[in-house]
């Protein structure tokens, strides 16, 4: 184990970064000597969420896929300088392993893994894999899905598909919602509506809430609000709350959601695979307001999945229809005073969580080993001494 390393590729969205952070925990408490590095986005989220962590990173400059000229000429140049800096490092690192992990920086990462005959690793927690993961299946070893439903996605892969569920932090495992309280000054006697937009917060959910305070003041003396605006939004909706007698928290952003799910009684928030996997791991009943810009429409698939297990409802976020608050507020008003259906609902999460899957992976990540007929092709360069804890990514 002492000269393999481990490359995380992925980013630009929370749901990319903290699945590949859950997984890399898990490899460090199984073996403490494990060498971990990230290839993240240069988006200041992938940043914010790994400087909290012991990780070494590098964001890589690749741009997203766009058509229009200017933006492909950026894209085309951005990849291929992302393409030779993973591949320095590859070649520095002859014992690698490479985790795609989601997203368009996963992209020329593995690519690059794929040309120096490197093992790729896929994760796709998602229901329905996006167009990286697509490309990145046909040179993976191995595939980590969170549903059955996504096997067939890659059905004429030559890729081994294991559904383990979604990848989450070891704070799902115990968490503490008392901190969360304390931390937040929220009053322990009193439920707890959680409003979330995910990492980067939505502006419809937002507007949503902020147009229902007036109603949501009904609700003083049982309930409080904490409010996770995005950090682009935040002034905003603070100053939408400025006289709502409801006691609120309205925050741009909160670390600890794990404590803070646990915490709460029901959360209004996005449907992604991350997101909905942390819902049902806290046993908290959601409303899934899924984001409708998606072609593939794959957050309502994952809210579906709630659903099903009477875990969640979804209200629809339809773009050409501005009362999106009246239809919200048919839904929360009747969970938010019937104490029987929202428990229910926290009691049918059990049915579909799956707090083990970081582990599993990570299990099956530290027995992997360069194949044979893999070493014996390897590109790199035979002179190199150096191993991961001094390669510069």
């Amino acid at each position: 184990m002492s000269g393999k390393c481990f490359f995380f590729a992925g980013g630009g969205t929370g749901g990319h970064i903290y699945p590949a952070i859950a997984i890399a925990e898990r490899m460090a408490k199984l073996e403490p000597e494990v060498k971990v590095r990230f290839f993240c986005s240069n988006r200041s989220v992938d940043l914010r969420i790994l400087a909290k962590t012991d990780f070494v990173h590098a964001s890589l400059p690749v741009h997203k896929f766009s058509l229009k000229p200017v933006e492909l000429i950026k894209f085309c140049t951005s990849f291929l300088e992302s393409f030779r800096i993973a591949r320095r490092a590859f070649i520095e690192n002859k014992d690698s392993i490479v985790i795609g992990v989601g997203g368009f920086v996963s992209a020329p990462v593995c690519l690059a893994a794929r040309k120096l005959n490197i093992p790729i690793v896929l994760l796709n927690v998602d229901i329905v894999p996006g167009r990286a993961n697509k490309i990145i299946a046909r040179w993976a070893d191995e595939i980590f899905v969170q549903f059955e439903d996504t096997r067939k996605c890659f059905a004429k892969k030559k890729a081994k598909v294991n559904v383990l569920g979604c990848p989450l932090r070891s704070g799902f495992d115990n968490p503490h919602p008392e901190k969360a309280i304390e931390q937040l000054g929220l009053d322990k006697n009193k439920k707890t509506l959680l409003i979330t937009g995910a990492s980067s917060g939505s502006e419809s959910i937002n507007a949503a809430i902020c147009s229902l305070l007036e109603n949501l003041n009904a609700f003083t003396n049982d309930w409080q609000i904490v409010h996770l605006t995005g950090r682009a939004n935040f002034e905003n909706v603070q100053k939408r709350y400025i006289g709502a007698k409801i006691s609120h928290k309205v925050i741009d952003y909160f670390d600890d959601m794990p404590d803070l799910l646990s915490a709460a009684d029901l959360v209004i928030g996005r449907s992604g695979a991350v997101s909905a996997a942390e819902y049902a791991a806290a046993g908290v009943p959601s409303i899934c307001i899924p984001y409708p810009y998606h072609r593939d429409r794959h957050q309502y698939l994952n809210a579906g999945k709630l659903v099903q297990a009477g875990a969640a409802v979804i209200v629809d976020d339809q773009p050409k229809h501005k009362d999106m608050g009246g239809r919200l507020w048919a839904v929360l008003e009747e969970l938010m005073k019937n104490d029987e259906k929202r428990n229910k609902l926290a009691e049918n999460c059990k049915t579909i969580a799956k707090t083990q899957a970081s582990f599993k992976i990570a299990e099956k990540l530290l027995k992997i080993g360069i194949a044979p007929q893999k070493a014996a092709d390897y590109k790199g360069d035979t002179d190199s001494k150096k191993n991961c804890s001094n390669t510069k990514v």
